[in-house]
């Protein structure tokens, strides 16, 4: 049940978005998790400000998922997150934040896990 929400202040055209779905749909295998099971979504051209600046391109991708993660994961993940991101959107890895969630509950069709 992943759920990964990607914010940033650029365009993402529709060719992106399939790529970095793909990449992130592979990806979401570094916590266990299966693409089967994954929600995505994209939020562009927000008014986003990193160091109090908002000229350049930046992201924040959240990605929650049920259950618990490992540190040793999370750390696989980000870096990965970061590369599908920064190569895709032309983000510099250092604009990049990503952040992670873990629910013991989490509902689905009329019922919980």
């Amino acid at each position: 049940m992943p759920y990964i929400h990607t914010r940033t202040n650029t365009e993402i055209n529709k060719d992106k978005e399939i790529r970095i779905k793909e990449r992130l749909g592979e990806a979401i295998r570094l916590l266990g998790k299966s693409e089967d099971w994954l929600m995505l979504d994209f939020s562009e051209n927000c008014h986003m400000y990193y160091a109090g600046d908002d000229n350049n391109r930046i992201a924040y991708i959240d990605i929650k998922i049920y259950g618990k993660g490992n540190r040793e994961a999370f750390n696989n993940m980000t870096k990965e997150v970061t590369d599908i991101i920064s190569s895709e959107l032309d983000i510099s890895p250092d604009h990049i934040y990503i952040s992670y969630g873990e629910y013991e509950n989490w509902g689905w069709n009329g019922n919980n896990f």
